[in-house]
């Protein structure tokens, strides 16, 4: 049996935006092709679709840096505005691959979100996957993104 605790992780970030700017942000194509993707990398909006309701899918194809092409789709399994997404996520060649995401929106104070992202993985993560760098990365460009809106 494989240690949980080698299949996921957690990633606590404020933003100084409330939680319906932030959670739009994910769900709304437009805007998450102005975010989402590590630092170097590009989500163009041409090549990303979503249907954000329960059952709905999205996904996308990111551009590395040299232009390497990485696609990723998903299930929405619950979309509850402004407080809680719950998705798949994984490369959409490979079932296998698919993780289980869980995002919470809670407005900690006026105006400051609080955003919880769990990855729950199918198999054991290394280092080398970068998966969490890889989120992290793109929740800076997040945050720089809502705050310039709000």
């Amino acid at each position: 049996m494989t240690d949980t605790a080698t299949r996921e992780f957690t990633i606590v970030r404020e933003f100084t935006a409330g939680p319906e700017v932030v959670f739009d942000a994910w769900v709304d194509s437009d805007q998450a092709s102005q975010w989402m993707g590590p630092e170097g990398f590009t989500m163009p909006r041409d090549r990303m679709y979503g249907d954000a309701r329960p059952g709905g899918e999205y996904g996308g194809v990111m551009v590395g840096p040299n232009g390497e092409e990485f696609a990723s789709r998903g299930v929405y399994e619950e979309v509850s505005r402004p407080d809680r997404l719950v998705f798949s996520w994984g490369d959409p060649t490979d079932a296998d691959s698919v993780s289980v995401c869980t995002v919470t929106f809670v407005e900690s104070s006026p105006g400051t979100t609080t955003m919880t992202f769990h990855l729950l993985a199918p198999g054991p993560l290394s280092s080398e996957d970068g998966a969490k760098g890889g989120w992290g990365s793109s929740f800076d460009k997040l945050r720089t993104f809502v705050e310039a809106a709000s």
